[in-house]
């Protein structure tokens, strides 16, 4: 069974990841937070290119990320897309799906929201370390982080065995109350003080996490999420969008290639 390494290494010259008087830590969900649309798309594309993943599938995906782009995501949605990755990826080889990486970056940053990323690298330089929390697999997560310079990330982790996704689960899902547990044992491990810490998501399905940090952040929320910031009077942010989308092309060609190294690192 794979292991979740939350704490990625610090660059060369860095520090410890926080100061003395900055206890907390700012964790970003991935999907319409720090990027537009779905990173399992963009998956989803890497993996029909690499012929794991029909034409037809493929199709049903770009519809599904349509209606996410427009409306958020769904408790039934998510649940099918989880069951659909692991049928995906049962049998498959773990340095098969590595090697998908700089496709994936190729759809994934992009769409990434400057706005956000530098939000995050303010937290960063405040000497908050920073943490990409998703549904998505721990794959994906730790490889944002990586290229992004994020101090680590919580995703959905799949059971290895004999170098082979089983298409099982090897730990939990980290999806609503899943991934606000998950950051509560990460907090415990590093000594993070949740009650300092800040957390950004712009889906009511992660009302779990807002609420286990003293600044939770509405970031362009859905309706019910909207409604609730309000209520409890968070942090709402909002910011064009369409104009933003793609202002992540700058940094795309210099990471796919990083990519492909982090790839081979960890294979």
């Amino acid at each position: 069974m794979t292991e979740r390494p939350h704490i990625l290494p610090p660059p060369p010259g860095g520090g410890a990841l926080r100061r003395a008087d900055e206890p907390g830590a700012a964790f970003f969900d991935l999907d319409r937070t720090l990027m537009a649309g779905s990173s399992a798309y963009q998956f989803g594309r890497a993996a029909y290119k690499a012929g794991l993943v029909s034409r037809k599938q493929l199709a049903r995906d770009a519809w599904e990320n349509l209606l996410f782009s427009l409306r958020g995501s769904t408790d039934a949605g998510t649940d099918a897309l989880r069951v659909r990755i692991s049928q995906l990826l049962e049998g498959v080889r773990v340095r098969d799906l590595q090697r998908l990486a700089p496709e994936v970056l190729a759809g994934v940053l992009p769409r990434l929201y400057p706005r956000m990323l530098a939000i995050a690298y303010e937290h960063q330089d405040a000497g908050r370390p920073i943490f990409i929390c998703t549904a998505a697999s721990q794959e994906m997560a730790e490889l944002m982080a990586i290229v992004l310079t994020f101090d680590g990330a919580v995703g959905s982790v799949s059971e290895v065995v004999n170098g082979h996704y089983t298409g099982r689960a090897g730990g939990p899902f980290t999806y609503r109350e899943g991934k606000a547990q998950a950051i509560r044992e990460l907090a415990e491990r590093e000594g993070i003080d949740l009650a300092a810490s800040w957390a950004y998501s712009d889906s009511e399905s992660d009302l779990p996490m807002l609420r286990a940090v003293g600044h939770p952040v509405a970031v362009h929320p859905d309706k019910t999420l909207a409604r609730v910031a309000r209520e409890e009077g968070w942090e709402i942010l909002r910011f064009d969008r369409r104009r933003l989308r793609f202002a992540g092309a700058a940094v795309a060609a210099a990471a796919v290639g990083g990519g492909v190294a982090v790839s081979r690192a960890r294979a």
